[in-house]
């Protein structure tokens, strides 16, 4: 990490930015360096009549490709931002200028080690996509198979570590002088971010993202994800099956081709329901940019460089807040959230059930197209505040898809709610995860569990019993430990036979 002196000029220069567009409110709400605040704001002159969030979209893209991945990250957390300025940054685009072809081509041989020539029949120099970590170009294999080349930008490693310790100094300093930042993870922000951008940086890890995420959704109706080209792949090189297909945003275009709007936008909540609650494995970068319709009105999915994950106990809980919300059930959604310990016992459970109506009463009130389950998410981040309901990381992702799948599902067919699609769904899945026999099943696990302890308890048993054995000082006092470790071998051996005996009756019940 550089240097405290070195940083702060990286924060005079990052505050004159911000002035010059007019977006120094993102420090000034922080409270972050008064001083140097103070000093830059003699420059500031506002250039536009934007909103704050727009100002600060568009001083982000002048900071560059690190500060464009923090205003995206940033953007799921209306509780920090508001909820106007999270909105305008999630229209952030991940646009820069390409490098050049030859360049491009010199990574992809040193990656493959072969000559260009021999690796594709074909290849494209002018770029279909460039954005802040890589380019896409469209090439033929020698075995004349057409594929979307994607390549590193040049020393972008270096350009983002850089920028990812600043962050990382900038949210340990607000943990140390800001204590209310605390509770937000500042830190753990800047190393989710981190991780995910050193993710990126590795196409090898997108690559078998791309594997996984092909795998489960290959038996999903009305969804495509592109195959791997193993043999074109390496860190810096991905190479996938190219994918033709109309933007999922181009309704126009869509109906002259002949599609049906409604009938895509079911296939993609579908899609996005079994992501996120059968597998726990979803499309963390869900703009209209990563999502084609091909001619067979089938979504086609592209990029797979942000992923999000969501263990099992997560999806629960998501599902059922997400069935509370909808059915107005606010005493189960506050109830959720004591029971999987997002809310301290401490907290009034009445309090957090009036806090719940609040923000789902407004929400659920609006006509059923108009509701969205992400800014409801976005709304509950805020009010958790006042409860001291730590942030949860793994969530943030999802937010951020959520948004975006519901600004497409809008798009595609205004009078749809994508959710009330997904309900039926969410409504089966979360039945046969939390019906008695899921139940039964999860204990039935938790005794094998134990079950396989039970040789380490023996084990301990024995070791307790030489220690004992080996603290004998004098026959007299020999005696009287022989009769101590015969007792705690008596002990111990009635324990493990009584604990045996339950699991064994644990399984039996479950079995029957």
């Amino acid at each position: 990490m550089l240097s405290s002196p070195i940083q702060i000029l990286r924060i005079l220069r990052v505050a004159w930015i911000l002035a010059r567009f007019d977006a120094l409110f993102l420090l000034k709400d922080a409270k972050l360096l008064p001083v140097i605040i103070l000093i830059v704001s003699i420059w500031k002159k506002p250039v536009t009549k934007k909103r704050p969030g727009q100002r600060l979209a568009a001083a982000l893209q002048e900071l560059g490709p690190s500060f464009i991945k923090f205003g995206q990250a940033i953007a799921t957390r209306p509780d920090l931002i508001g909820r106007e300025v999270a909105t305008d940054l999630s229209e952030l685009q991940d646009r820069l200028p390409p490098f050049s072809a030859k360049k491009a081509r010199e990574i992809i041989e040193n990656e493959l080690n072969q000559p260009i020539d021999e690796l594709f029949k074909e290849f494209n120099d002018t770029p279909v996509a460039a954005a802040s970590i890589a380019q896409v170009h469209f090439a033929i294999t020698s075995n004349g198979d057409p594929v979307a080349v994607k390549v590193l930008r040049p020393n972008i490693e270096l350009a983002f570590e850089k920028d990812l310790n600043f962050f990382l100094w900038l949210a340990s300093l607000a943990e140390k002088t800001l204590p209310a930042s605390r509770r937000l993870k500042p830190v753990d922000i800047v190393k989710t971010l981190a991780k995910s951008v050193r993710t990126e940086m590795d196409l090898r890890l997108e690559a078998a993202a791309a594997s996984e995420f092909s795998r489960n959704m290959s038996e999903v109706e009305g969804f495509q994800v592109p195959r791997v080209h193993w043999t074109h792949t390496n860190r810096r090189v991905l190479t996938l099956q190219r994918m033709e297909g109309i933007r999922i945003d181009d309704i126009d275009g869509l109906i002259k081709k002949g599609q049906d709007p409604s009938k895509i936008l079911t296939y993609a909540a579908s899609a996005f329901f079994q992501q996120v609650f059968y597998y726990g494995f979803f499309h963390a970068d869900l703009h209209p940019g990563n999502l084609l319709v091909n001619k067979n009105g089938e979504v086609v999915a592209l990029d797979f460089g942000i992923m999000g994950r969501l263990n099992k106990e997560t999806r629960l809980y998501l599902a059922q807040m997400l069935l509370g919300f909808l059915s107005r059930d606010y005493e189960r959604v506050a109830e959720i959230h004591f029971e999987a310990g997002y809310v301290s016992d401490h907290e009034s459970k009445g309090l957090f059930t009036q806090a719940i109506r609040a923000i789902g009463e407004p929400v659920m009130e609006l006509p059923l197209q108009e509701i969205s389950i992400a800014r409801l998410l976005g709304h509950l981040f805020e009010v958790t505040r006042e409860f001291n309901m730590e942030t949860q990381p793994q969530l943030l992702l999802l937010q951020k898809s959520m948004l975006m799948a519901e600004g497409i599902s809008r798009q595609l067919y205004p009078n749809e709610n994508m959710w009330q699609l997904a309900r039926p769904l969410i409504e089966t899945w979360a039945k046969k995860n939390l019906g008695p026999a899921a139940q039964a099943q999860n204990i039935a696990q938790n005794v094998i569990k134990e079950a396989k302890r039970v040789p380490r308890i023996i084990e301990k048993a024995e070791t307790i019993i030489e220690a004992l054995e080996k603290d004998q000082k004098d026959q007299a006092q020999s005696s009287k430990n022989t009769r101590s470790i015969f007792g705690v071998s008596v002990f111990l051996f009635f324990g493990i036979i009584v604990t045996i005996g339950l699991l064994a009756t644990l399984i039996a019940l479950q079995l029957s």
